[in-house]
């Protein structure tokens, strides 16, 4: 198989594992019909080409966060350093260069009893090229977190799906958030960089047996701090534009209407804001081209839209986010 060629059965792994991504490869490789062995191959592959990674992510709400996303205009000449500045940041989880190169979209979380919680945009480089800044902060989550574009994809049967989904977690218990402790954080920081770590490298991370890491993996995903993700480029799916959507959406409409959003095959994710529009989408599609057509059929029939803002992605500074584009190769 060529290098940058794709086959529904790599299409099947990564919806398998966007599913279940610390699945065994013998679960995987029953559900799919094929070897131990080839599921394994696969996954090397497509890893060592850099299509896809797993991540295990903490989750803000979970932790008592708050998210922000954050759009930067700029002159084309400044946008990249302004970008670069951002990305440098620990708060900031992705960032990307928008509109033609005029726009950086960011995404930040902080927990609010943080001193710096506010002043994000305070330490935004002062230069005349920043030539606006609206922030809108995250109220509600439609869909994204441990669900991506590959859930919708079909790639799966419903009785596949059903064979490897894991069985529902019970509801996060009510009270304060979970204290992190240490070790908490450096299993964290491992599964971050490797979300199939093996139990035995996670030891070493933390320090703990590996009974005591299977355990308290499964703690911290019962009370909805940790979950899995997938970073992925979406041109196995072939998928090769990004594009934001900001609407501006009738209150009383909103969540009716951002569930609607979010039910779309192109949407990968979606949130109520605060701010001059109040909902926020990322699409990604075949081409710019099918950004009209999606426009003009999908957002055009939901009544309440009374304005659609669109900004196409160019290059991602910083990721994983919902913009898992690499740079297109020339």
């Amino acid at each position: 198989m060529e290098s940058d060629t794709f086959d529904e059965l790599d299409r099947q792994l990564v919806h398998a594992l966007q599913l279940n991504a610390r699945a065994p490869f013998s679960r995987i490789a029953a559900v799919l019909g094929v070897s131990d062995q080839t599921v394994a191959r696969r996954y090397s592959r497509l890893v060592g080409l850099r299509r896809i990674r797993v991540l295990g992510l903490t989750d803000p709400e979970s932790l008592g966060e708050v998210r922000w996303h954050v759009r930067v205009q700029c002159t084309p000449d400044a946008a990249g350093t302004v970008a670069e500045s951002l990305a440098r940041r620990e708060d900031t989880t992705w960032v990307v260069l928008s509109s033609g190169g005029t726009e950086i979209n960011c995404s930040t979380r902080a927990h609010p009893d943080q001193a710096d919680h506010s002043l994000l945009l305070q330490r935004l480089p002062r230069t005349p090229s920043v030539v606006g800044v609206t922030a809108h902060c995250v109220l509600h989550t439609f869909f994204g977190g441990a669900q991506s574009l590959a859930v919708k994809s079909g790639a799966l049967t419903d009785e596949q799906v059903t064979a490897l989904r894991p069985a529902p977690a019970a509801e996060p218990p009510a009270g304060p958030p979970p204290v992190l402790e240490e070790a908490d954080r450096r299993l964290l920081d491992a599964l971050a960089r490797d979300g199939r770590a093996a139990l035995a490298e996670l030891a070493t991370a933390t320090g703990w047996s590996a009974s005591t890491v299977r355990r308290r993996l499964a703690e911290l995903e019962a009370c909805g701090v940790l979950y899995f993700d997938l970073d992925v480029d979406w041109r196995i799916f072939d998928v090769s534009a990004a594009t934001s959507l900001w609407l501006s959406v009738a209150p009383a409409e909103l969540a009716a209407t951002g569930a609607a959003l979010a039910a779309h095959p192109e949407v990968a994710y979606a949130c109520a804001t605060t701010g001059p529009t109040n909902l926020h989408a990322v699409l990604l599609t075949r081409n710019v081209q099918a950004v009209y057509s999606y426009l003009t059929t999908r957002i055009a029939a939901l009544p309440a839209v009374r304005q659609v803002e669109t900004a196409p992605t160019m290059r991602v500074v910083k990721g994983p986010g919902p913009f898992p584009l690499p740079a297109r190769r020339r």
